[in-house]
């Protein structure tokens, strides 16, 4: 998949310890995110934050928390990412999903035989700096 310029980034910040029938939240939404065909997701765990129940969830060891937050990025184009919202209202209850338009200006991964993917370097002529 081919993903230059401008797109969309998804942001869903949720509980890490959020199910979606028996199964994280979070791998639930990387998976429809992969079903759907969006270019990628990747999820990232905080180590403290509050959202809004103004609750401190921490990984301190003196103060436990059971429900750290985990953050889902997902970047593609505009309408790809709008597509994939109603999934969003069906599966996250608490959290928060954010929109902001970005640019890309670098998407590689390595082809199909595992060799390194083809791109042209960011001093290339024509590109923007």
């Amino acid at each position: 998949m081919r993903l230059t310029g401008t797109a969309q980034r998804l942001t869903i910040i949720v509980g890490d310890s959020d199910h979606w029938h028996h199964r994280p939240l979070f791998t639930e939404i990387v998976h429809r995110a992969h079903a759907a065909g969006l270019a990628g997701a990747t999820v990232l765990h905080g180590v403290e934050g509050f959202g809004a129940t103004s609750r401190i969830h921490t990984s301190r060891i003196l103060s436990l928390s059971e429900d750290l937050p985990a953050v889902i990025v997902i970047v593609d184009s505009h309408d790809r990412i709008r597509d994939f919202l109603p999934q969003l209202d069906e599966l996250v209850g608490e959290g928060l999903v954010i929109l902001d338009d970005c640019e890309v200006i670098r998407y590689v991964g390595k082809n199909p035989d595992g060799t390194g993917g083809g791109h042209a370097p960011l001093d290339a002529p024509g590109h923007d700096r």
